[in-house]
């Protein structure tokens, strides 16, 4: 985008709500004009700094592999679980019923 940044119409926004099936009232439509158009003048001032020789990135520092080993470890015994339960039957959390018995 080079030059002056383009502006959005209220009448573009009202043909892409449209085209997006969206229904929006005369205030959203003056609303998301405004919005849109703002949108349009950051990314325009975005194209004028961004250079040619500049390659693009992802994210703005270097990462290498950020995910931990997927180790196998063991898990929680069902008596360590169960420990801080206020309630437990049958080596399982007992909870009150919400439901009726004729579900």
């Amino acid at each position: 985008m080079a030059g002056e940044p383009k502006s959005i119409s209220r009448e573009e926004v009202a043909h892409l709500a449209r085209l997006s099936r969206l229904a929006l009232s005369e205030d959203e439509l003056d609303v998301y004009a405004k919005q849109l158009d703002s949108i349009l003048t950051h990314v325009a001032s975005v194209s004028e700094v961004a250079a040619d020789d500049v390659p693009g990135t992802a994210h703005p520092a270097e990462l290498a592999n950020v995910l931990r080993p997927d180790v196998v470890v063991p898990g929680l015994t069902t008596d360590a679980a169960l420990s801080g339960a206020p309630a437990v039957e049958q080596d399982r959390f007992a909870v009150p019923q919400i439901l009726g018995e004729e579900q």
